[in-house]
């Protein structure tokens, strides 16, 4: 062979070295760090993981082969919530999936280089995660609550449910949940349009929810708001069987709620972030920098109409809120 032309092939075969050794080598298992406000047993929380899996699984994620999911559950406890933010940091996985204001602002003071993707996080703005909606420009981007969409019918629509509703409190856990001060710029406005008074009811404990819901009934006209927290979540039966017992009027946050027995809730569409969240991550994996993705708010608005408890609570649900109900429990 002329060396020329051996050194011609042994070029060609080089070129082929990398392609080859590539081929040869399994796709490299990428790391999802997964922090969640619920206790693992929780079929809300459980509900809302699945979607996430699901969502990952359609982009071409698969667990045991080139995905694994270090998922954890803090159960509402906010000192389980900080302790494990830092054990999932210290981890070092690929991308962070953070759930809730509260988790969130965990990681964010445990870590300014992991690249955090939030869902259900009320104002990042407001409370600092973010420089900008557009562009976020840290190491920290998702899906927010659309606080004013969602507040101000939250008065509306127990208004429209409960006619004589002349004063609402605010059911409330300030460790658990956002700020109240980011909802009552709306709370408010809606509450002076109907000549609504309207009062927070901050809890600590599950013991303290009963009177909250008991002064709401003392007088004709009370009624509820259970306000976003994992408190709130965690003793959804509890506050559904209080406000059954006493006659309250309440809506929530979240349609599982009334899928228990709660009269009425608006929300966004939950599992929905958790699938979009997916797409972020996807991106972030694939080399996108999540302080160039813009924080997104919901599209999707869950009303969700339990027939059943109206009737119990001596309500005639109007034909109008029915017709707008994406949901009606019979």
């Amino acid at each position: 062979m002329k060396r020329r032309d051996f050194i011609t092939a042994i070029a060609g075969l080089a070129a082929t070295w990398p392609f080859a050794a590539r081929a040869q080598q399994p796709d490299r298992v990428r790391r999802i760090g997964v922090l969640m406000a619920y206790a693992e047993s929780d079929p809300v929380g459980q509900s809302e993981v699945a979607a996430f899996r699901d969502a990952l699984a359609k982009l071409g994620w698969t667990e045991g082969k080139n995905l694994r999911i270090e998922l954890r559950w803090s159960g509402g406890d906010v000192d389980r919530i900080r302790t494990l933010a830092k054990e999932l940091v210290d981890l070092q996985p690929d991308v962070i999936l953070s759930a809730s204001t509260q988790v969130t602002s965990a990681f964010a003071r445990e870590t300014r280089t992991l690249p955090i993707v939030f869902v259900n996080v009320a104002d990042p703005l407001t409370t600092g995660l973010v420089a900008s909606l557009a562009r976020p420009g840290g190491n920290v981007t998702g899906f927010m609550m659309d606080n004013s969409a969602q507040s101000g019918k939250w008065v509306q629509l127990l208004k429209d449910i409960a006619p004589r509703t002349a004063r609402v409190a605010l059911l409330l856990n300030p460790a658990t949940g956002p700020p109240v001060k980011l909802f009552m710029p709306s709370i408010q406005a809606a509450a002076s349009s109907l000549a609504i008074q309207v009062s927070a009811a901050p809890v600590q404990t599950k013991d303290e929810i009963e009177g909250v819901i008991a002064a709401q009934a003392r007088n004709p006209g009370g009624g509820l708001i259970v306000m976003p927290a994992a408190f709130n979540v965690i003793n959804r039966e509890l506050i559904i069987a209080l406000a059954a017992r006493y006659g309250v009027p309440a809506i929530y946050f979240s349609p599982f709620f009334p899928r228990l027995g709660g009269l009425i809730a608006y929300s966004a569409d939950f599992a929905e972030q958790f699938g979009e969240a997916s797409e972020y991550i996807d991106r972030i994996l694939k080399g996108a920098k999540p302080g160039q993705l813009p924080i997104q708010a919901p599209t999707k608005f869950e009303l969700v109409i339990n027939t059943k408890t109206a009737k119990a609570l001596g309500l005639d649900v109007p034909l109008h809120l029915q017709q707008l109900a994406d949901e009606v429990i019979e």
